[in-house]
This record gives structure tokens, sequence and C-alpha cells, in this order.
């Protein structure tokens, strides 16, 4: 079986992250969708509550399963069986920042990087920019699935209280 890992903090998963997750459950016979749980970040979301989200939003991909992470990826990946890691790239900025890691990563364990380009339509977005515009009243509606929008929101509105 060919598995593969597509990691991130996904604070919150957006409709970008979710073509990735299904275009490389095309590639691969497994996905794990792997959550960082870094407790000394600081999130918008817990890591239960990313997970949660992450396995609503995925449930139609059968070949893909949500799990949380902490420490080095390449670590789980060898738990989980892992060949290679998946990661989406916006543009030429993400592949400056992925290419080192993936070069570490490639240098610790025989565990290869897959990059696959972002849609055209969302290559612009990511998590970040999503929290920043909702937080300042944009509407972010098509960026995120709908029931991670009404958390976003909800949560939003919990902070400004």
């Amino acid at each position: 079986m060919r598995r593969a890992v597509c990691p991130g903090s996904f604070d919150p998963v957006t409709n970008g992250h979710l073509d990735v997750f299904a275009r490389a459950a095309r590639l691969f016979d497994e996905v794990v969708v792997a959550v960082g749980v870094n407790m000394s970040k600081s999130r918008l979301f817990t890591p239960d509550e990313r997970i949660a989200m992450l396995e609503e939003a995925t449930a139609g991909i059968d070949n893909l399963r949500v799990a949380g992470f902490d420490g080095l990826i390449v670590d789980f990946c060898h738990e989980v069986g892992a060949v290679a890691i998946v990661k989406g790239l916006r543009g030429a900025g993400d592949y400056e920042y992925e290419l080192p890691m993936a070069q570490m990563n490639r240098h610790l364990t025989e565990v290869e990087t897959v990059f696959l380009p972002g849609a055209a339509g969302s290559s612009f977005v990511s998590s970040s920019l999503v929290k920043e515009v909702a937080t300042l009243g944009g509407d972010v509606r098509g960026l995120v699935p709908d029931a991670v929008l009404d958390q976003l929101l909800e949560r939003l509105a919990e902070r400004r209280d």
C-alpha cells in the first residue's frame, strides 16, 4: 500500500487544502492528513477542533483519514508507514520555503516529498489570510467549507466579546 501524509496546522482548513487532499487521494492508496498538535504555538482552534473540522470536511474521501502528530513529520511518516509527504504549493514563495524542509526530510529518512500546485482559483488562499480577513469583517465564503466558516465566525465573535 502506498501511503502519503499531508501535514499542516489547518487552522482552519481551507478549500485549497481540500483540493490538495482530493488530488493526493487519487495518487496514493491512502492519505493521512496529519494535524500538527504543537501546544506551544498559538492557534485559533484546538487540535481536537481542527481534527474534527477536517474529518467532517473530508468525509467524502474514502481513502483519507485524519490524525494528530507532534514532533518531526518524518517520525510520524515512519509510524504510519508513509512513503511520501504531499505539500500544496501556491507559488514560488511556498516552494522556496518548502524545498529546504523536503531536503532535510529526505536526509533524515527515505520519505519523499511530492509538491502539488494549488488550484488556480485558490492559490492566494491561506489559513492566516482567511483568519485575518474574517477578523476584519471580510467575506471569506467559498474559501473554507461552510461548516468551517460557521465555526470560524463563531470563534472570532467569542474573541471579540
